[in-house]
């Protein structure tokens, strides 16, 4: 899938727990990252803007690789 502005995604947990990303941060993401559907409001190179709506989070940088279309 090609990630664009506006698609529905969420994070695939075995590229992010092993990521630079966690080991560099708290490597105990919400489960919200991996169970419900987050919108790609922006991207900037290998990076997403993801916003997930149902919950009270700030929007996160994903790299795109990380992420696979909500089904």
């Amino acid at each position: 899938m090609t990630v664009k502005k506006g698609n529905m995604v969420r994070a695939l947990r075995e590229k992010l727990e092993n990521s630079l990303e966690a080991q560099a941060s708290d490597s105990r993401f919400p489960s919200y990252l991996f169970d419900s559907e987050g919108e790609v409001v922006d991207i900037k190179g290998d990076y997403a803007l993801v916003k997930f709506g149902k919950v009270p989070t700030p929007n996160i940088w994903l790299k795109l690789e990380q992420l696979e279309e909500f089904k």
